[in-house]
């Protein structure tokens, strides 16, 4: 299955799998892929899907779509091409199998139980080890997710979402979209990365959770 990989500053913020025949870029929140940045116009960019090939078009975007760095209006594209959007780059991957089977989750919410302020995340087992989440307030206080994957997202999709991404050097947690952007010890992640140790705490949409490496 066909996906984005979107980073900005070689920072991997978010994987996108394209499942839709037609998927639409841009910075509103009823965007299929929301790049909150103000070089990015609200409704930026589309990426249609037809007889196994993608066609990115732009759909007059104020700064412009690029693909391996050639402004360009619509171009099919193939595997490894290099999409510029504002200043994020997007890496198209072909991808080949069947698509992850989806996971359960949990809604970490406020203290309140207010769910819509939450943060939803893979339910995982409370005894899990190596680098991991773990909630700190609200109804699903303890539970914990692993960082398995090269980028976890966390947050509410057209609210608050940062990304935590595995680098050669740790963990890296950065913003993605919405404000308040997500804190960590107190920091907004929105200034930039911020490679977390084990035991900070990052606060997000209400949230407070931990990062823990052991």
């Amino acid at each position: 299955m066909p996906k984005l990989i979107v980073s900005i500053d070689n920072v991997v913020v978010k994987e996108v799998q394209l499942t839709k025949d037609r998927s639409t870029i841009g910075r509103r929140p009823h965007n299929d892929i929301v790049i909150d940045n103000l070089a990015v116009s609200g409704e930026h960019a589309v990426i249609c899907l037809a007889n196994g090939r993608a066609t990115l078009e732009d759909v007059g975007s104020t700064n412009g779509t690029y693909v391996n760095g050639k402004a360009i209006k619509k171009q099919a594209l193939a595997n490894n091409d290099s999409i510029q959007i504002g200043k994020y780059h997007v890496k198209y991957l072909e991808g080949q199998g069947a698509p992850a089977p989806v996971k359960q989750v949990a809604t970490v919410t406020t203290p309140s139980g207010d769910a819509e302020a939450g943060v939803t995340l893979p339910m995982v087992v409370q005894t899990s080890t190596g680098p991991r989440v773990r909630v700190l307030n609200g109804l699903a206080a303890n539970r914990e997710m692993e960082l398995i994957k090269s980028v976890t997202t966390l947050g509410k999709p057209g609210m608050t979402v940062a990304a935590i991404a595995r680098t050669s050097h740790g963990f890296d947690i950065s913003h993605v979209e919405g404000q308040p952007a997500a804190t960590v010890n107190g920091i907004s992640v929105e200034r930039g990365a911020i490679t977390l140790k084990s035991h900070d705490q990052i606060e997000i949409g209400g949230s407070r959770l931990e990062f823990v490496d052991h």
